[in-house]
């Protein structure tokens, strides 16, 4: 069965195509919640679709420089057959005549980890794997960029951060030690764990940056987003029982990680409508509608803001003409008819 499954190996390897990525990524496990992990930041396009591979359980990987995505593919599957990290690395570096062009980096729920930086990546490159995890990086300003990012693993892993935040302290730290000596242009970063997702998909984050000039910023700004989305929303409760700085507080916490977080500027208008300060409300979600001109039909039909929608300052802050009830939405197994195409 091994034998069968080396040539297979050697054949997706001869067969499948290399492109250029110099890059600097990170690939770790964190024992304590299960997760894996795998972020990259790149002077190419789209490297976050390109370099990272992973199964929750299984494996992360990073393949980068000449890379080849078989390397991801196969190196799981070799994890999932019994393999440690090493001997697939070994395995698939012997299978692959491109192997002096590749750069790639193995971690699996074992803490298990290993790397291989061929002699053709363009320097400065190198990598440095340990428990737990692996970085690795080529094309940069020199080997204070793979130290800074490896003790920035090791730092916020022992002050317990989620995986994710430490996988985005990484590429900061890459960054800030000089990074890429051609520049900036992706980055991703992607999570697994076990039933992420409805309790089947494993991809609890996947964060991607396809073309921007600070994409480490970028990642870590839409990481902010998601955390304010998923803050427990508590608002209704406090304005029930009058507790109206605590509803405040809530929105401050929000807006701190989301400066341009609509849904918490109109739950800021929501409250100040429960004070009953209508002008403050309005002032407010002036503020909302401008970061989001369609919020200002949502405030139409939101019976919380009912007390507004008739109020001529709140009606004046969009085009009230346009705006129309719902029509019932059509539920169930049967299709809608098709509707009249233009001619």
């Amino acid at each position: 069965m091994l034998k069968r499954l080396a040539v297979l190996t050697a054949a997706l390897l001869g067969l499948s195509t290399a492109a250029a990525h110099a890059t600097y990524s990170v690939v770790a496990y964190d024992p304590d919640t299960g997760q894996l992990g795998v972020a990259v930041q790149s002077r190419t396009p789209t490297s976050g679709a390109r370099v990272r591979y992973g199964m929750a359980g299984v494996a992360a990987i990073a393949s980068q420089a000449s890379s080849n995505p078989m390397m991801g593919e196969i190196g799981l599957t070799l994890i999932q057959r019994g393999f440690s990290p090493e001997e697939a690395r070994d395995m698939i570096v012997k299978m692959d005549n491109g192997a002096n062009n590749r750069q790639f980096a193995i971690v699996d729920t074992k803490g298990r980890s290993a790397g291989w930086t061929g002699s053709n990546n363009s320097g400065f490159a190198g990598h440095i794997c340990q428990p737990n995890f692996c970085v690795e990086a080529n094309t940069m300003t020199g080997p204070e960029v793979q130290n800074a990012m490896a003790i920035a693993y090791v730092k916020t892993a022992a002050q317990k951060l989620p995986l994710v935040e430490r996988l985005i302290a990484v590429l900061e730290a890459a960054e800030a030690a000089g990074g890429d000596r051609r520049g900036r242009q992706s980055a991703g970063v992607m999570i697994f764990a076990q039933r992420a997702i409805a309790g089947y998909g494993d991809h609890m984050y996947d964060l991607r940056v396809d073309d921007n000039p600070a994409p480490v910023v970028e990642i870590r700004r839409i990481y902010n987003v998601i955390q304010a989305r998923d803050l427990p929303n508590h608002i209704g409760e406090s304005i029930a029982a009058g507790k109206f700085d605590a509803a405040f507080a809530e929105v401050d916490k929000r807006l701190a990680l989301d400066p341009k977080n609509d849904d918490a500027l109109a739950d800021r208008a929501r409250v100040q409508l429960a004070m009953n300060k209508p002008a403050d409300a309005i002032k407010t979600l002036k503020q909302a509608i401008a970061i989001n001109p369609k919020l200002y039909y949502q405030v139409l039909r939101n019976e919380n803001f009912k007390p507004l929608w008739d109020n001529a300052a709140y009606k004046a802050l969009g085009d009230y003409s346009r705006f129309h009830p719902l029509a019932p939405s059509v539920s169930g197994p049967n299709s809608m008819p098709m509707p009249p195409i233009p001619k």
